[in-house]
């Protein structure tokens, strides 16, 4: 067994308590990763609030160096820059893991933090630390020339958008909407628009439409405003419903065209539909979460040759609590990521 140094959540508050932390002793197939900058998810602070006893160390969208890797590892060697997301095992053998799918692993997918090693049972311990072992096929090349902090985000929030714009079909010829102007939301308008899809904010808030348009969006409706929304009424394709917490669905369905879709990635809890909302235009309601394999790396390529990444404000990992406190108030232009050099 080796140790890291890292950050671990104390009951249900924000406050997060720098600790040793173990890490396995490498396997055939595994990569030990220096963790250099992890992203701060809306997951993290549901997950900390949500602590009770045991070791938790959120973090699961980070970027590092390989350090070490175990004998049977082809792809990667010390010194290679990587990026790791939210699932860093699957079965393997699943449908949906042959499909590439792996974020639809039947048997549920090993998630990098408050998930179950597969083979030895032990918790897994997150991003917030200063290294982590990841079996290397969970493991992507880090593209040459993005931004490796820039980058943390796009290994959650940025595949939590792009697998749905892809499966969807956005591209010339189609409508998006994006619903809310967060971390999910930015990186959402920043791939429509990359796509080729004609790209339209809504939020609630006149004030985001000068950074709506800074972002590539071609249009903006302030869903606050009835007569808006009876404007865009029937008016996309694809309809990204990004907000994190509760709401109603029928005004976003209002906006979908006839055999369109809303995909309702930000809140992941229990939604009331009515059914002539869905009736009235043949339209769908779906959702998504993370990526598999391929989507991930092809993710990565795309940001690669459009030069994307997500909008961030980088912090030392000391000031974790301010970070938590600070997105929990919706104060953050998107995206902390947490600096993690200071744990040396």
């Amino acid at each position: 067994m080796r140790t890291t140094t890292g950050w671990r959540a104390q009951g249900p508050g924000t406050t997060l308590r720098r600790t040793s932390l173990p890490r396995r002793d490498l396997r055939r197939d595994d990569l030990a990763v220096r963790v250099d900058h992890c992203g701060v998810c809306h997951t993290d602070l549901h997950a900390i609030r949500a602590h009770g006893d045991g070791l938790l160390v959120p973090g699961h969208e980070f970027t590092g160096v390989v350090t070490e890797t175990g004998p049977d590892v082809t792809g990667f060697r010390p010194g290679d820059r990587v990026a790791v997301g939210n699932i860093v095992d699957s079965c393997g053998e699943c449908a949906p893991c042959a499909a590439g799918q792996e974020n639809f692993c039947r048997e549920f997918p090993t998630l990098t933090y408050g998930g179950t090693d597969r083979h030895d049972g032990t918790p897994t311990l997150g991003g917030y630390s200063r290294e982590y072992v990841v079996r290397d096929r969970f493991a992507y090349r880090l593209p040459a020339g993005l931004d490796p902090a820039a980058t943390a985000p796009l290994m959650c929030a940025g595949i939590t958008v792009w697998e749905p714009l892809r499966a969807l079909g956005a591209g010339p010829g189609t409508r998006v909407a994006v619903c809310g102007l967060g971390g999910l939301g930015h990186l959402a308008v920043k791939f429509a628009v990359a796509l080729g899809a004609e790209t339209t904010v809504v939020s609630r808030s006149a004030d985001r439409a000068a950074e709506a348009a800074r972002l590539g969006a071609h249009d903006f409706v302030v869903s606050a405003d009835d007569g808006e929304l009876a404007a865009a009424r029937d008016r996309f394709d694809v309809v990204l419903d990004t907000v994190p917490v509760p709401h109603d669905l029928g005004p976003y369905l209002k906006l979908v065209a006839m055999d369109g879709t809303l995909s309702q990635l930000g809140h992941l809890g229990p939604v009331t539909v009515e059914t002539l909302d869905l009736l009235i235009g043949r339209k769908k309601l779906s959702s998504a979460g993370s990526g598999g394999r391929r989507e991930t790396a092809g993710m990565l390529g795309f940001c690669a040759t459009h030069g994307l990444t997500a909008d961030v404000e980088v912090l030392p990992s000391a000031r974790v609590g301010e970070a938590l406190d600070r997105l929990d108030r919706n104060d953050v232009r998107y995206r902390f990521v947490l600096d993690l050099s200071d744990l040396d």
